[in-house]
């Protein structure tokens, strides 16, 4: 059960390209289609240490009716006509000097449009749903020798490959959008590209995440480390541990593996609070496998941590169409001895209880931690999903994605997630993970023991 891929970082991948030789023809700034007011926008304190870029590619197979230089007429101008309800992402981040908190110029200043070429065809460059660092060309980077308050804030490259099939690279600062509401900008995108209304009109009211007056903290909130007062130090997240000497291996689940831990776990003994789902089975074989290979050292007594992420709109009573960042980090926490010796149902209990600890007050909680505080998230590792955030199911008027994947940066603190592609599995997942050599090997034979 459960089929790997294995790529050791640094030896070379025959299946692959890993430079897909593109050239860059042309970059220009796109404005909004009409004047917008230009203001200040607040930023949430979840907002507010999202500072980095998250980076996207959508594969499209050729479409006679539509070749890349239509492509590019059609998306220039949505993204100019999406620059008007999206007035931030045409504007510029800035640190407000008398707060000391970050917000978005809405001046007007534009967003990148970048059109370039490869020398080869699509299929040529190989497996798409394996993370290329190839791919890493097929998106523009955010100008980091810019000073922050001149960097744009979305920049779009579209890249088209000799057999007319292409790639739409984009890349967004977080502090804009969460994988929800970037998937509706997405949608927004391709009704204007198709001359057709918004698909949903965004919420742009940050405040609606604001901490309350005063700040009312009402949990402990373990996930959470503080920065002592005094320490001037960059905010660290999760996401910092460097590359360095990495193996790195994808581990497909197919819809059977998955609905054989699903039934594991429906077969062990397990309290009622178990929401036996496939996120929820999925992300406790991972933790079990993740914190039973950790170091070089097993210990019983070691506490591991895992956080992953929850949209707090439902929970906060938000729109669904809020435009910002609506997700925090539930957490489950137990000692290695109870990981490595219950069964996978109590597993599934505690990431479930994660879920259900991140409610509406809890969550209040949070945010009003961060107006006290300065701090990132705590635990041994992150599990990102975007599993279903569904980036593939968006309709453009070319068709839909081949297939939709973040450029991926390896760290070992995260393993991510994804789908395989659209039409050759119902509920596949692919589990992306860069570990040292040694902990590879204990993950890999804990993950296949566990699935026995």
């Amino acid at each position: 059960m459960g089929t790997l891929y294995h790529y050791p970082i640094k030896s070379s991948t025959p299946k692959i390209i890993q430079d897909l030789k593109v050239i860059i023809h042309d970059t220009i700034t796109i404005f909004p289609s009409h004047e917008t007011e230009k203001r200040s926008m607040f930023l949430s304190n979840i907002d507010q240490v999202l500072n980095f870029n998250v980076e996207t590619v959508h594969f499209f197979m050729a479409n006679p009716q539509f070749p890349s230089q239509v492509v590019a007429e059609k998306l220039k101008s949505a993204l100019s006509e999406a620059l008007v309800v999206y007035d931030f992402l045409g504007g510029r981040l800035r640190l407000n000097l008398d707060t000391q908190r970050f917000e978005f110029d809405c001046n007007g200043a534009g967003a990148r449009f970048v059109v370039g070429s490869s020398e080869f065809e699509l299929r040529e460059i190989g497996d798409l749903v394996y993370p290329n660092p190839g791919f890493r060309q097929l998106v523009q980077k955010s100008y980091e020798d810019l000073a922050i308050h001149d960097r744009p804030l979305c920049i779009i490259q579209l890249t088209s490959f000799k057999c007319g099939g292409f790639a739409i690279g984009v890349a967004t600062n977080h502090a804009t959008f969460d994988g929800i509401s970037f998937k509706t900008f997405l949608q927004n995108l391709a009704s204007l590209a198709a001359d057709k209304p918004l698909a949903t009109t965004p919420c742009n009211d940050r405040c609606l995440l604001a901490a309350r007056s005063p700040p009312q903290i009402q949990f402990d909130h373990p996930e959470l480390f503080k920065i002592p007062n005094g320490i001037d130090l960059p905010t660290p997240t999760v996401f910092d541990t460097p590359e360095g000497e990495l193996d790195f291996k994808i581990f497909n689940l197919t819809s059977n593996d998955i609905a054989y831990l699903k039934q594991k776990a429906k077969d062990e003994p397990f309290s009622t609070n178990a929401k036996i789902t496939g996120f929820n089975v999925v992300a406790a074989h991972v933790w079990r496998c993740k914190a039973l290979s950790s170091g070089t050292d097993y210990d019983p007594e070691r506490v591991s941590t895992v956080l992953y992420a929850v949209d707090i709109r439902s929970r906060l009573g938000l729109p669904p169409s809020y435009a910002g960042n609506a997700v925090l980090s539930a957490y489950a926490s137990a000692r290695c001895k109870e990981i490595e010796e219950g069964p996978l149902s109590k597993l599934v209990e505690m990431v479930t209880e994660g879920t259900k600890r991140m409610t509406g007050e809890y969550a209040q909680s949070v945010i009003d931690w961060g107006e006290v505080n300065k701090g990132f998230p705590n635990g041994e590792f992150l599990i990102s999903s975007w599993w279903r955030l569904g980036f593939a199911d968006v309709e453009y008027p070319w068709g839909k994605p081949r297939y939709s994947c973040p450029v991926v940066y390896h760290r070992k603190d995260i393993i991510l997630l994804f789908p395989d592609i659209v039409g050759e599995s119902n509920n596949e997942v692919n589990v992306l993970v860069a570990l040292p050599s040694k902990e590879m090997e204990k993950f890999e034979a804990l993950f296949h023991k566990f699935l026995a």
